[in-house]
């Protein structure tokens, strides 16, 4: 889970590299499983077989890719605690698609791997009754109704072994075919999806680079941030009991504080904020003056919903 959760902060944060190793990794682990771990049990089991081994993984990959992104519970903590007030339905719907377009890559590479592979698929297939798969079986079998289909995938069957290879390969071929389908409909809806909102974008190509390597910094930098205040608290409160003496004072954030910065980004063309980590800088009241500092660039434009483009802006930027 570990190597999973470090492939999936690439991804997050890389997305052609971050996807490219996430589906190398899920790929990698499907052969072995296949190899290792599956067996038909070539009786009427079969279909039911074949599509847990199919299916279910993809679907326990999925739930991994939801448990293991932060912003899942960025965003379902802001709901739940009563914050959806700080950021609209378009952009909490937006950000749960970017939180699913995420979480969908080993799922997808799951099944076209499995699909290729074809060995789920024959033995899934032998498993039912429908006519395409009987017809198939009297075609190799001049006529002769195919009453051990589910003994295809094994060998010990009362078929002529050329007769049951000729089955069992046009069942990998098809198989096959849907694998490349899958692949082929993914990166067409990958590529339409990235050209719409390259389109959309309201910012430069530059300047949407310098955001994204901006957002990779903020995340890397307030990780060790935290984990370095974190630690001084907890070595002071330790001291403080051992020695029993006074505490030194230590100025940690209020809750409203860590509730500014935690909440789901929403792009603005009102401000020009990189993060809420950024905006809570640039507009946070001055304790000296009593006044409250407005941010340093500001445009007359109208305010915008998080576009899809920017999506890495709140990608596990901060901690849960």
């Amino acid at each position: 889970m570990d190597k999973f959760r470090v492939v999936l902060n690439i991804a997050n944060k890389q997305s052609n590299l971050g996807f490219g190793l996430l589906a190398l990794m899920t790929a990698g682990g499907e052969q072995i499983f296949s190899s290792v771990v599956f067996s038909c049990p070539c009786n009427e089991l079969n279909f039911i077989y074949g599509l847990v081994f199919l299916l279910v993984p993809g679907l326990a990959l999925l739930l991994l890719g939801y448990i293991l992104n932060k912003k899942t519970w960025k965003l379902l903590t802001g709901f739940c605690q009563g914050q959806a007030k700080l950021c609209s339905c378009r952009t909490a719907v937006t950000v749960l698609f970017q939180i699913n377009t995420t979480a969908l890559v080993a799922p997808f590479t799951w099944i076209a791997v499995a699909l290729l592979s074809g060995n789920y698929y024959e033995c899934l297939m032998t498993g039912t009754k429908i006519s395409p798969v009987q017809h198939l079986c009297e075609r190799n079998h001049s006529k002769v109704p195919c009453e051990n289909l589910h003994r295809f995938p094994c060998r010990g069957t009362s078929v002529r072994q050329t007769d049951r290879e000729d089955v069992l390969l046009a069942l990998k071929a098809q198989s096959q075919i849907l694998g490349w389908l899958l692949i082929a409909s993914v990166m067409l809806s990958s590529l339409l999806l990235t050209c719409l909102a390259r389109c959309s974008s309201p910012i430069s190509y530059l300047q949407l680079k310098f955001w994204r390597a901006y957002a990779q910094e903020e995340g890397e930098l307030i990780e060790s941030y935290t984990a370095k205040n974190a630690k001084e608290l907890a070595q002071r409160n330790l001291q403080s009991f051992f020695h029993q003496k006074q505490a030194e004072p230590i100025l940690t954030p209020s809750t409203k504080d860590w509730e500014k910065i935690s909440s789901l980004y929403k792009f603005s063309t009102k401000g020009q904020f990189y993060s809420t980590l950024h905006r809570y800088v640039e507009t946070r009241e001055e304790c000296e003056d009593g006044m409250m500092r407005m941010a340093s660039i500001v445009s007359s434009e109208s305010a915008d919903d998080h576009p899809a483009v920017l999506q890495f802006v709140d990608d596990c930027t901060f901690p849960v």
